[in-house]
């Protein structure tokens, strides 16, 4: 009984502990405010008010495969620097080919780096050093302090992006491993990646300089980063930079915001589904007034079955509300768009969950135009269509292990 006890109080004392580390990020500064504004002065004026930059293109990609080719061959046409961020970027064929590319430009003179989460990434780092020996600068951001990590040890950079040139940006849900260009030993790894090609692409660099920054001390505000652009196309794009280390929970007001304003639909895809209570109560209320929510989702995990399980157990709520959810059957869903009334549509790196939401620097593209709505929404209903729609009556009648299992995810569905 003595035991049973001391068990207890661990598991008790590490319950605390969880929600200490994870409950009400403690927002900070990315930058001092005077080398923010330095950086802010290089910029289109409608950047710093909030405002899309107008005179935009769009390229949108579905899976890595088809975005591979296009991003190495601006790789290599990239003249001045090329600024890669992702949240993983692994020592594998995949990871080898684009750090390739990478050194091929820093030994032509380009500016080369590569950003990645220092925690993810830490089995990596003799991939990183060779990319330093080739000339590649690299910085992993925020080193996680071992043995026992502290509160904004969790803060951390789940952002994809890729600039050259000032010119061109990628954002997106895609990573470098081979599982994102060849897909998994069950299905196909499905994502949304895409390519701005305009004044817009400036943002994302501020973006990127600002993670910089804070990764490494060193500021790289100079004009030759943010050539003045002109427009190459008609879409406009506002960009939004998340995260408990820069400006707070930005993504999830904005799509909260964008729940409550909707008139027909707001449809999802997502890897999970665990809204925190500000994106909850606004997805129930949408879908309690009418409007046709709709939700995709992977059919199981890329690694353990917990997060979807987390997920599940949030469904009962949602589908009693009018919330439709359905589980793509050709692989892993990992893509994060939004699309709204024909009107609004949205590509980024943010899932529906705690971790993105609050605990995670995250980057979105926002367009409201309604052509690219228009294209995200086929691609939506493309993915729909190859997707098996969860039945709310049969959800109602599960097995009571699976409920209870759900249950027990949830108790830490902030960690996934």
């Amino acid at each position: 009984m003595k035991l049973l006890y001391i068990i207890l109080g661990a598991l008790a004392l590490v319950i605390v502990w969880v929600l200490w580390v994870t409950g009400h990020p403690r927002r900070s500064d990315l930058l001092p405010p005077d080398e923010a504004a330095q950086l802010d002065a290089l910029l289109d004026p409608l950047y710093t008010s909030g405002q899309p930059l107008p005179g935009n293109s769009i390229e949108t990609y579905t899976s890595l495969q088809s975005m591979y080719g296009r991003l190495l061959d601006d790789i290599a046409a990239a003249r001045h620097h090329v600024h890669a961020q992702f949240f993983k970027f692994e020592d594998d064929a995949t990871g080898r080919h684009v750090g390739q590319a990478l050194s091929d430009r820093a030994a032509a003179g380009v500016e080369a780096r590569l950003m990645y989460d220092d925690f993810v990434c830490r089995p990596w780092r003799p991939l990183y050093r060779d990319l330093r020996r080739q000339g590649v600068q690299t910085a992993g951001f925020r080193p996680i302090r071992l043995p026992v990590p502290f509160k904004d040890d969790y803060y951390r950079n789940h952002r994809k992006a890729v600039v050259i040139d000032g010119r061109v940006a990628y954002i997106g849900g895609l990573n470098i491993a081979d599982r994102y260009l060849h897909g998994l030993s069950w299905g196909c790894w499905r994502d949304t990646m895409i390519r701005i090609e305009g004044p817009a692409a400036t943002a994302v660099q501020r973006c990127f300089l600002a993670d910089w920054r804070y990764s490494t001390g060193q500021l790289l505000a100079s004009p030759a980063y943010f050539p003045r652009l002109s427009p190459v196309g008609a879409l406009p794009v506002r960009i939004i930079a998340s995260g408990p280390i820069g400006n707070g929970p930005a993504i999830m007001h904005f799509t909260a915001a964008l729940l409550d304003r909707a008139e027909r639909y707001v449809w999802f895809e997502s890897p999970y589904f665990i809204p925190p209570d500000d994106i909850r109560h606004s997805l129930l209320a949408a879908a309690r007034r009418g409007v046709d929510v709709r939700i995709i989702l992977p059919p199981r995990g890329d690694r353990g079955e917990t997060t979807q399980l987390a997920s599940k157990s949030y469904f009962a709520e949602a589908l009693a509300a009018g919330v439709s959810f359905a589980l793509y059957r050709p692989g892993y869903m990992h893509s994060k768009i939004i699309v709204s009334d024909d009107r609004v549509g949205v590509v980024g790196s943010c899932n529906i969950d705690p971790r993105s939401y609050l605990l995670c620097e995250e980057v979105a593209a926002v367009v409201e135009n309604s052509d690219y709505a228009l294209q995200l929404k086929d691609i939506f209903l493309a993915d729909a269509a190859q997707s098996t729609p969860v039945d709310p009556h049969q959800w109602q009648h599960r097995p009571c292990r699976q409920i209870l299992q759900e249950q027990a995810s949830r108790l830490i569905a902030s960690q996934l």
